[in-house]
């Protein structure tokens, strides 16, 4: 499956590389999800929440009530979650809380495994959280069968080629394959119809960004594929 993004921040459609330098702006959140009508859902994230530096409430739950659409950024309390299943996310992304494990029983339990997924964003190789802004100590591959219990599925986001529209690790996305059977979203640097087709074989999601905002990738072909 392709999964369009929706990246929010000051109240407008963006599209960032690495997580830092703003490099385009897409159309109104409303534009951007008819452009996205073909697709079966679409990812809506929240930077500036992601970031602790305020929110797009309004604009996520207008988003959440139009689309068939799995919502993360700044979610960080059972209370968080709960509300965006409410407002009508089909599915919610847990990145920086997943990693204090009684804090993400507790979001899992409010909204069901099922209803959850856990962002394992990855740059120089180890797990990144607060909006790709601090460092772990350990990796990805470390700590994705740990985190099975709670969640139905995994966004794992090669930050280093983010944005950047130079492909991305398809053998990372690989090594991720081999150590879990949950399903897997690939993010970060997806650039050729090639990539998808590799990450199809290896029955993983891709989520798009960058190259449907600039065209590099045509909506018109991706709905075909």
């Amino acid at each position: 499956m392709i999964i369009p993004c929706i990246d929010l921040m000051g109240g407008k459609v963006v599209q960032l590389v690495q997580g830092r330098e703003k490099a385009l702006e897409g159309g109104s959140p409303l534009e951007m999800l008819e452009r996205f009508a073909a697709f079966p859902q679409i990812q809506v994230i929240d930077l500036d929440a992601a970031m602790g530096r305020g929110s797009n409430d309004d604009l996520v739950e207008l988003l959440a009530s139009r689309a068939v659409a799995r919502i993360g950024g700044g979610v960080r309390s059972p209370e968080r979650a709960r509300l965006l299943i409410e407002q009508g996310a089909h599915r919610v992304i847990v990145g920086t809380a997943a990693f204090d494990r009684s804090l993400l029983k507790e979001i899992a339990d409010a909204v069901n495994p099922e209803r959850l997924i856990i962002a394992l964003d990855s740059k120089s190789g180890k797990v990144v959280v607060k909006g790709w802004q601090e460092s772990t100590a350990f990796t990805a591959e470390q700590v994705i069968r740990q985190l099975e219990p709670y969640c139905s599925g995994f966004l794992c986001t090669y930050v280093d080629k983010e944005g950047m529209m130079q492909g991305t690790d398809l053998d990372w996305f690989r090594r991720l394959r081999a150590a879990t059977k949950h399903e897997l979203t690939a993010a970060g640097g997806i650039t050729t119809q090639e990539e998808i087709g590799e990450l199809r074989k290896l029955e993983i999601h891709a989520a798009l960004g960058m190259a449907i905002y600039t065209g590099k990738l045509s909506l018109e072909t991706l709905a075909q594929l």
